[in-house]
């Protein structure tokens, strides 16, 4: 199931490589599509990242990657990512986690720097569902600049 899952999602991986990765300018890309809509109360619980991007602040992750959303009573959304290292121990980064443009918007706004700062708009990153099953067992996230991309699925 998983292989064909990345089998089918490989040409979205591929259009939501980085531009700068192939040698080509950002200006002129089309905006990064997203799912019509998004219910956070069916997707909030456990992922497994079952594929990714590289990116800097996964770096030290060797594997069993998980991302855990709890719906806050606010309406935004507590994260808990973890990660195993290769020495066995375990990277733990918590966050929150808003929607953007109504209680229905695929796209949302990730924080993991501390509360006092959130104030801030360079503390929050993009967080948008680009694909998702009609079940919320697989998704496909990424942000605009198409700089980072996950597939997550509720099993390992």
């Amino acid at each position: 199931m998983k292989n064909a899952l990345l089998a089918a999602l490989l040409p979205l991986l591929l259009s939501t490589a980085p531009s700068h990765a192939a040698g080509q300018a950002t200006d002129g890309a089309k905006p990064l599509a997203t799912i019509p809509s998004l219910d956070v109360k069916r997707y909030v619980g456990t992922w497994y990242e079952i594929a990714k991007f590289p990116n800097e602040f996964q770096k030290k992750c060797a594997g069993f990657t998980t991302a855990t959303y709890g719906l806050r009573d606010d309406g935004r959304v507590d994260v808990v990512n973890r990660c195993r290292r290769a020495d066995g121990s375990t990277d733990t980064a918590e966050g929150v986690a808003r929607q953007l443009g109504g209680p229905a918007s695929p796209k949302l706004e990730v924080r993991f720097a501390p509360a006092i700062v959130s104030w801030l708009p360079v503390v929050w990153g993009d967080y948008w569902v680009i694909d998702l099953d009609q079940d919320y067992q697989l998704a496909a996230v990424s942000e605009p600049k198409r700089e980072y991309l996950w597939i997550l699925s509720r099993t390992p």
